[in-house]
């Protein structure tokens, strides 16, 4: 088996991979079988963005903090470990953003897309869904959609719902909504369209996010799952992605 182990800059990660390196090799990522990404969940999502060409199967070993995209690190059994692993298949959501300069920015999130306020006062959004207007309002410090992937991340966070791994469904949470009155979102099919647009956007500006790309002053946001894009990762028998939902659910 080729492997190609890529880390993050910290100390432990940078210490996994030279052990890994030395007692399995390592190739380059384009002549890999499979690539074992050493970090945190936020080196996961970087590491995933730039290898997307690629389509090979990414193992993670937890380095980082949380690690709920990781496996846990072991330099024991490597090559047993990504072979008896399950594969999860994950799709992205692209986002649109338009600034009030007339620029447009595009970027992906295997999370989610984030709308945010970057003032001192709440935004108001506009939210139409596949071209129908559904809010004419929404008086908030912002508002996400989030994949299944991602919805025990920020969206979570939001008291929005975790999502099965194989649920054809987005979550669209708001985020410490003002009016309506607790709001709390609402559940969408993955071919959904979304688009927020900002109100007042001057006055009240706001910021958009796919990961941890960022856009200022933005006026619209388009969103929309990107189905023709998969990202492969692999999983201890048992410890999938879809073990780890339903586990976050019981803590």
């Amino acid at each position: 088996m080729k492997i190609a182990f890529v880390a993050s800059d910290s100390p432990s990660a940078q210490t996994g991979r030279a052990a890994l390196v030395g007692r399995y090799g390592n190739v380059e990522e384009a002549e890999a079988d499979v690539i074992v990404a050493l970090g945190g969940d936020g080196f996961m999502l970087e590491a995933l963005h730039r290898m997307q060409s690629l389509g090979k199967p990414v193992y993670g070993m937890n380095r980082g903090t949380v690690g709920f995209l990781m496996n846990e690190y072991s330099e024991s059994d490597l090559v047993e470990r990504v072979r008896d692993a399950e594969e999860a298949v994950i799709h992205p959501l692209s986002m649109q953003a338009t600034c009030a300069d007339g620029s447009t920015h595009r970027a992906l999130a295997l999370n989610e897309v984030s709308v945010l306020r970057s003032g001192s006062q709440a935004a108001k959004l506009r939210i139409t869904i596949d071209g129908r207007l559904r809010m004419e309002e929404l008086v908030c410090d912002g508002a996400l959609i989030a994949t299944p992937a991602g919805s025990t991340a920020y969206n979570y966070s939001a008291h929005g719902p975790i999502l099965p791994i194989g649920s054809d469904v987005l979550a669209l949470t708001a985020i410490a909504p003002f009016r309506p009155r607790r709001w709390r979102g609402a559940l969408l099919p993955s071919t959904a369209q979304v688009r927020f647009d900002v109100i007042e956007a001057e006055k009240r500006p706001v910021m958009a996010e796919a990961d941890s790309h960022l856009v200022q002053n933005v006026v619209t946001v388009e969103i929309r799952s990107e189905p023709e894009i998969a990202h492969r990762l692999l999983f201890d028998p048992g410890h999938g992605l879809e073990e780890r939902l339903l586990r976050e659910q019981f803590v």
